[in-house]
C-alpha cells in the first residue's frame, strides 16, 4: 500500500482506540522500552504527543529516560511551516509551551540544539513497514532533520500496531528508523 492509503487507515484505527485502552497500551510499549539501553545517550529530541491524533504519550518514555540517565538534555521540535523544517529547542522545569497551528505545544524560549549534536530521537509514525521505514503525517518534517543529525543518531518510533510487510512508495530522502518498540516486540532495523 502507498502512504496515503496506510495513513488514512492507521489514522482511523489509532482514534478507534478507547482512552481506557490507550492508556493500557501505553503502559505495555514503556514496558517494552524499558528492555533497550542507551549507554551513549546525553540528548534526546522527542515530540509532545497529540491528543487529537490519538498518538502514544511520548512523556511517559521521556520522563523513564529522565530518571535512568543522569544529565539528560531534552529537546522538542519548533515548527517553520513555511519552510516544512523545524529546529530543536532544549526545554527544562521553567520552560513555557505555546500550541502551533497544527494544535501540537512547542517550547516557547529555549535554546537552539545543533541536529548533529543529539543522540537519541522519538520519530512520530502512524505505521512503519518491516524494514523501518515510515508512515508520518504527509509534510516531510523529520526525514528533512534526521537529515542533518549525524550517522549514528538513534531513532525509535512508538506504534500501537506491529509494522506492515512493505510500504509501496517509499523514496530515497526517507530516512529509516533504527527501532519500533509496539505493545508486542521491539523491531530492530
Amino acid at each position: 500500500m502507498t502512504k496515503a492509503e496506510l495513513r488514512n487507515i492507521y489514522k482511523q484505527k489509532r482514534l478507534a482506540i478507547s482512552t481506557k485502552e490507550k492508556l493500557r497500551l501505553d503502559d505495555l510499549l514503556l514496558i517494552k522500552f524499558q528492555q533497550l539501553y542507551f549507554p551513549q545517550v546525553g540528548t534526546l529530541l522527542t515530540y509532545w504527543p497529540g491528543n487529537n491524533h490519538g498518538e502514544p504519550n511520548t512523556h511517559l518514555f521521556s520522563g523513564f529516560l529522565r530518571h535512568t540517565i543522569p544529565g539528560l538534555e531534552i529537546a522538542y521540535p519548533v515548527i517553520d511551516k513555511a519552510t516544512n523544517t523545524f529546529i530543536a529547542k532544549l526545554i527544562d522545569e521553567e520552560t513555557v509551551y505555546i500550541t502551533n497551528s497544527f494544535g501540537i505545544a512547542e517550547p516557547k524560549e529555549g535554546i537552539i540544539l545543533d541536529a548533529e549534536s543529539i543522540d537519541l530521537v522519538f520519530v512520530p509514525l502512524l505505521i512503519c513497514d518491516a524494514k523501518g521505514y515510515r508512515v508520518g503525517y504527509g509534510k516531510g518534517f523529520y526525514d528533512r532533520f534526521l537529515a542533518q543529525c549525524r550517522e549514528d543518531v538513534v531513532k525509535i518510533g512508538f506504534n500501537y500496531f506491529e509494522p506492515v510487510d512493505k510500504i509501496d512508495d517509499t523514496h530515497s530522502f526517507d530516512v529509516p528508523l533504527n527501532y519500533c518498540v509496539t505493545t508486542e516486540k521491539i523491531y530492530e532495523f
